[in-house]
């Protein structure tokens, strides 16, 4: 068998099919090498005790801490038995709950001031933190010999470092260990992918070396060496599949779009009632620089919230079109789509009437594209644009389709791009004669090492200052399960707004019609809310001026629901309408228009409203269960208020206890505007995959040691030699163990997701 393959073997082969299957399912482990880069999560000492404080709700987690106390209480008239016993660190405490027959066991092995490894999913119950019916390895007490066979796989480290893994239903971290056992002896059979000059150069031990230290440490001296090395060799290996990206992309020939002068982009700038930010006038500066050049343009422009990028955006296609071509502007959601078609046609005014009556002498049209317009509107739209008579075409995932056609598309500008697989923007990439040029928006503001480590083949600018007129945006947590009168005061805001002849927003994480099977909003939402809905579908539904009494027995609010209560009580009489992804989309575009022409006092809604919406006028929002949406999402949705001369107000209501993790977090998005800092609260508290691997792509990263905002010197390190490397040797021929490892890290899908273009 050769060294590469020994690696690629199923793990059944190696641990059986029982095993090998929940490691699949449960961890994403497939092969010997997966196995042998899951890496422990972290490292206990024999006598060093577990921090429980920050334990994270409704996950898997392994702990080794000591017993405080242990007790039988009695329930249902004496007919029931429950075992509770309480674990503590010093710092924090964790209860054990078991119940009926399978009570005393644990009751015999588990005496209070014994110790022991405990694995299972953390929950609340009477707001305490609780494992019920936890998996368990007694330790005995401190300096006793272990006390269980199953501690078998623990006694091995006895006094020494007890690895740690991450750990799932059904496969505790004792058991990955003994699966880690048995697999480890091939460890030196891996392929190191650093040339030796690199390695050598600096103090690298060798990989399997590396993986040997990293599983089984004799010293904390072994993990850090072994941490330095596996950090090192994702960053490489990623860097240099962006830098033979970038290398391949500035290959490609591309049509040159400069400006020309006295065009449609003169003729709008002259209407502009305002004056461009000089962030704006500096980004601008280097996308024209990029359409003028005969390679397509790969650029990132990230910018806070309201910094203007549409209107950015929209001068490029502007620019495209007074140089003879066309811009496509694609968006995640018809409401965002039917509202940037809506503003755009709004700020250019006769200029997008091309060839209608009425439009300007320096015109073109701008059409509008989306699944559900009707035959003749869509066959005129396709019309136009085949014959090149529409410059700009704003649209959403119909774009893609097959029938449609370009008379010679020139830029593709592609908003919220974490709403796209690479798939769907390929395929409107692939619709020009030549490779177009290519702007990718976000409003989630991206630390610099996520920039280069999951764009690092765009260029990026970035949009910084908010234009002239944006007012503050007040944020505070309301804890409405703590002080139920701070909810109350909640709705009387949104009174006192509404009185003042401003609108508000409610945010529901949920819909809550007949048929909500799927808790999310038409695929608008994403997961970030539907893990949690599907947790309990039963339980009584709180009202919303009313605090839930226990916030893990009750599905998210739901905004049918809210609007209903909020309509016959706190807010009865204002004008209250609901909008989410599931209405049609003619009703939807209906009550945008009548929320931005001020005929509705509040709109009920989900995160359909989350980008690209703009109502000056609305001032006020309440996010309801907002420990429910993730940070960036929080700061995305808050900055739909305070886009005109009044103050904004964004309130968060959450019944999470005060001591929470989901607190903190509120607390921090309530603390600053800033949303780099908020981008990265939210990293550090996300898996380093959910934000390089499944939230984006759907394949799994193959990140596992690297953190990136940590890291920041690893990856601008590896960042440069990897170009170096791939520019002396592009194919990498003379580096066949480093081609090897990116075939084995970044198999054919993971590698297309790397090319954001």
């Amino acid at each position: 068998m050769d060294r590469v393959s020994a690696l690629d073997e199923p793990l059944k082969k190696s641990l059986g099919p029982a095993t090998a299957k929940v490691m699949a399912e449960q961890l994403d482990l497939h092969t010997v090498g997966d196995l042998l880069h899951h890496y422990p999560r972290r490292y206990e000492e024999r006598g060093q005790l577990t921090t429980l404080a920050d334990l994270p709700l409704d996950e898997d987690v392994t702990v080794v801490a000591q017993v405080a106390d242990s007790r039988i209480m009695t329930f249902n008239h004496g007919r029931g038995q429950r075992l509770e016993i309480t674990l503590t660190d010093g710092s924090g405490r964790l209860q054990l709950v078991f119940f009926g027959r399978g009570l005393h066991k644990p009751h015999k092995e588990l005496p209070p001031g014994s110790r022991g490894m405990f694995a299972g999913k953390v929950s609340v119950f009477n707001r305490k933190l609780q494992l019920a019916h936890p998996t368990y390895v007694p330790l005995g007490r401190d300096g006793d010999a272990s006390v269980a066979d199953a501690a078998s796989a623990v006694d091995d480290f006895a006094g020494k470092l007890i690895p740690i893994y991450p750990a799932c239903k059904g496969l505790e971290s004792w058991k990955i260990t003994k699966a880690v056992d048995a697999v480890l002896p091939r460890a030196v059979e891996a392929v190191d992918p650093l040339p030796p000059a690199l390695r050598e150069g600096r103090g690298f031990v060798p990989l399997p070396e590396a993986l040997l230290k990293v599983h089984r440490p004799e010293t904390k001296a072994d993990i850090e060496d072994a941490r330095q090395r596996l950090k090192w060799d994702e960053a490489f290996v990623l860097q240099v599949a962006l830098a033979r990206r970038r290398h391949a992309d500035a290959q490609l020939p591309a049509v040159a779009r400069r400006p020309v002068a006295d065009g449609v982009l003169d003729a709008f700038d002259a209407k502009l009632p305002f004056t461009l930010t000089d962030g704006q006038r500096k980004v601008t500066a280097e996308i024209f620089a990029d359409l003028a050049t005969e390679h397509p343009m790969h650029r990132l422009l990230q910018g806070e919230v309201g910094s203007g990028k549409t209107l950015v955006a929209l001068r490029a296609m502007l620019a495209v079109v007074d140089a003879g071509g066309q811009a496509a502007l694609l968006a995640p959601t018809e409401v965002l789509a039917q509202q940037h078609h809506r503003s755009i046609t709004e700020m250019m005014g006769g200029l997008a009437q091309g060839g209608m009556l009425g439009g300007a002498e320096h015109a073109t049209k701008v059409v509008l594209l989306t699944g559900s317009m009707g035959a003749a509107a869509r066959r005129q739209a396709l019309l136009d644009l085949v014959t090149g008579e529409a410059g700009i075409v704003i649209g959403t995932h119909a774009l893609i389709e097959d029938k449609v056609r370009f008379h010679d598309l020139g830029l593709v500008v592609v908003d919220e791009q974490h709403r796209f697989g690479v798939e769907q923007r390929d395929a409107l990439r692939s619709k020009g004669k030549q490779p177009p040029h290519l702007l990718v928006m976000t409003a989630t503001p991206i630390p610099r090492t996520v920039a280069m480590t999951v764009f690092g083949d765009l260029e990026t600018s970035v949009l910084d200052q908010l234009p002239a007129g944006r007012s503050p945006i007040a944020s505070h947590v309301v804890p409405a399960q703590d002080k139920p009168h701070f909810l109350a005061r909640a709705w009387e805001r949104v009174r006192e707004e509404a009185g003042k002849g401003h609108q508000a927003y409610v945010v529901c994480p949920r819909i809550g019609d007949a048929d909500d099977a799927d808790d999310g909003d038409d695929g608008e939402q994403g997961d970030r809310t539907g893990k949690t809905a599907k947790t309990a579908k039963a339980g009584k539904k709180p009202a919303a001026g009313k605090a839930a009494e226990d916030t893990e027995k009750r599905p998210p609010l739901a905004v049918v629901e809210v609007a209903e209560q909020l309509t016959r009580g706190p807010l009865a009489g204002l004008r209250i309408e609901v909008l989410h992804g599931r209405m049609q989309p003619d009703d939807k575009d209906t009550v945008m228009r009548r929320f931005a022409a001020g005929e509705v006092d509040v709109l009920v809604a989900t995160t359909v409203i989350e980008v690209g919406v703009n109502v000056p006028n609305a001032t006020a929002m309440v996010i309801m269960d907002a420990d429910r949406f993730g940070v960036s999402q929080l700061h995305q949705l808050r900055g739909r208020v305070g886009r005109g001369s009044a103050p904004g107000l964004c309130l968060l209501v959450t019944d999470m206890p005060e001591a929470s993790p989901a607190r903190a977090r509120l607390g921090a998005v309530a603390a600053t505007l800033d949303g780099f800092e908020l981008s990265r609260i939210d990293l550090e508290q996300r898996r380093e995959g959910d934000v390089l691997g499944q939230a984006q792509s759907g394949v799994r990263s193959s990140l596992r040691m690297l953190a990136v905002i940590e890291d920041e010197e690893v990856i601008a390190a590896a960042r440069e030699e990897a170009v170096a490397v791939v520019a002396q040797d592009p194919e990498l021929t003379g580096s066949p163990e480093l081609r090897t490892a990116l075939d084995a890290l970044l198999d054919t899908e993971r590698e297309r997701y790397l090319d954001k273009g």
